[in-house]
Order: structure tokens, then sequence, then C-alpha cells
């Protein structure tokens, strides 16, 4: 019968196989033959550190792209409009364009709240 970690090793492989479309068999003696047999696992198994490495990379990029909008104000018009509905229901929604050009007046007539 063989070591209980190994029993669903047969079924394992007939589910792999499937999966990839590739041929396994036993033969007489219990041993797995087919193409799939064939294959190197190290060619099968290289995609794995690349392809984490590939999101790790893709993660940082996303984390600097949402850093440097929050720096420049990319939700301040998204959690104005919230602060209006939420709080003051009545008052008209402004424009994306009529929005920036009175904060950037604001900016303008208050000093103030700038590095320069």
């Amino acid at each position: 019968m063989g070591c209980a970690h190994r029993r669903g090793q047969g079924e394992r492989a007939r589910i792999g196989a499937r999966l990839l479309n590739v041929s396994v068999v036993r033969d007489a003696d219990g041993r797995f033959s087919g193409s799939a047999v064939r294959t190197p696992v190290a060619v099968v198994g290289t995609a794995g550190p690349a392809r984490a490495m590939l999101r790790r990379v893709w993660a940082a990029a996303r984390g600097v792209a949402r850093w440097y909008s929050a720096i420049n104000g990319g939700l301040d018009y998204e959690r104005y409009v919230d602060h209006l509905r939420r709080n003051h229901p009545g008052a008209p929604v402004p424009s994306v364009r009529d929005y920036w050009r009175e904060r950037y007046a604001e900016a303008e007539r208050n000093p103030a709240n700038r590095c320069c």
C-alpha cells in the first residue's frame, strides 16, 4: 500500500494531467509514465518566483502612484463632493474644473498654507 502521504499521488497526477492536457499512465510495476513524467520539474516551476517578483514590483508601483496622487490632491474633489452631499444636501455640486479653479484661487488669496 505504501506510505500514507503517498496514497493520493496517483489521483493528483491524473487531475494535473487533465489540466495540463498531457498523458499520464501507470505501467505494470505501478510507476507513472507518459509525456508529463518526462517534463523536467525545474522548467515547470520557474514561473512561480518570477511571477511573485513581478507582483511585488507592480504593488510597489501602485503604492508610489497612490502616494503621488495623494500629494497632488488626487482624491480631494471626491472627498469634497462626499462632504457636500453628507453635510450640505441642498448645495449644488461644482464640476471638477470649477472645484480646482476655486481651490487655486483660494490658495492665491491665502498664501499662508503654501510652502513658497
